[in-house]
């Protein structure tokens, strides 16, 4: 569907440009010269439209090769909305100097357009600089998970002057599982809070840890065998291609405070795939360690 958008662009601009072109050379014929007191203002009109249908081609153009050369969705994204954003502003420079016949003039009104919008529109302004730095500083991009001000969810639009996120977690679920819900904040937002980022470009995981309670008299050496297996073993099946030794799960003990131990296993995980992980490696470790009551004992009654 993209394909076919932009080749109708083309073909859309193409015949604009064509059009035009041709208007401004068929203005100088002597049929027209009973409006000749109009003929500047049209052929000045018709020369303004011609560029700006070749700065929105040329951006098509771009915009072509970045759809076809760029493989990563957040940077394809990002250049998208660079060529974009570009295209307007020269086409409206273009505009400007039609409006005010020449770009000294045009400049001096901007500057003074600029300054009276400068007080009236603080935050929209603080917003789109934002954008410009989340372009090109980083901090996330489209398709990462994020976090900040209490809102996490995974970014799914960069406008020039707000965020879209599609909601993880939220108020009616305790886990990962995307809520359903659009979260809408301002780019400025970036300025005043921290942003976690659980897509890190260093290393597609993040560590996350399940807990299962125990008894003190059950065999922990038999009880870390077991949850590492179901950690490798999940780990293998998900990502046959990645070694597990670069992201080798671990096993520790703590004391509960209702009195009774905790066997905590923690490993590498997607930031999308949290809370399937842990429930896999449940279903693949409770069986292991029900198997041999004599050697896992779990809190129950007074037995504790």
């Amino acid at each position: 569907m993209k394909k076919h958008t932009n080749n109708y662009r083309f073909v859309e601009f193409g015949v604009v440009f064509v059009l035009f072109i041709a208007a401004y050379y068929l203005i100088d014929l002597p049929f027209f010269k009973q409006w000749s007191a109009y003929l500047p203002f049209l052929k000045k009109l018709c020369l303004s439209i011609i560029f700006i249908t070749v700065i929105l081609l040329i951006g098509a153009v771009i915009e072509k090769l970045i759809d076809t050369y760029t493989e990563t969705e957040g940077v394809r994204y990002n250049l998208l909305r660079i060529t974009r954003f570009l295209s307007v502003v020269f086409s409206l420079i273009v505009a400007a100097s039609f409006l005010f016949q020449n770009l000294y003039a045009a400049a001096v009104s901007f500057g003074l357009i600029s300054l009276v919008l400068g007080f009236a529109l603080q935050n929209p302004i603080t917003s789109f600089i934002a954008w410009v730095y989340i372009v090109f500083r980083r901090p996330y991009r489209v398709g990462d998970r994020i976090q900040l001000e209490g809102m996490k969810g995974d970014v799914v639009e960069i406008g020039y002057l707000d965020t879209t996120l599609e909601e993880c977690s939220g108020n009616y679920l305790n886990n990962d599982r995307k809520s359903g819900r659009l979260v809408h904040f301002p780019n400025s937002t970036i300025f005043k809070s921290q942003v976690i980022n659980y897509s890190g470009p260093f290393n597609p995981f993040i560590w996350n840890e399940t807990a299962i309670q125990i008894a003190y008299d059950s065999d922990i050496h038999f009880v870390e065998k077991c949850l590492l297996e179901a950690a490798r073993n999940d780990f293998n099946k998900q990502h046959p291609n990645i070694d597990l030794k670069a992201y080798p799960p671990a096993v520790y003990f703590r004391v509960n405070t209702y009195a009774w131990l905790e066997a905590v296993v923690s490993y590498p995980v997607l930031p999308e795939d949290t809370t399937e992980r842990r429930n896999r490696i449940l279903k693949i470790a409770l069986p292991l360690l029900n198997e041999h009551p004599e050697k896992v004992k779990f809190p129950e009654g007074a037995k504790r």
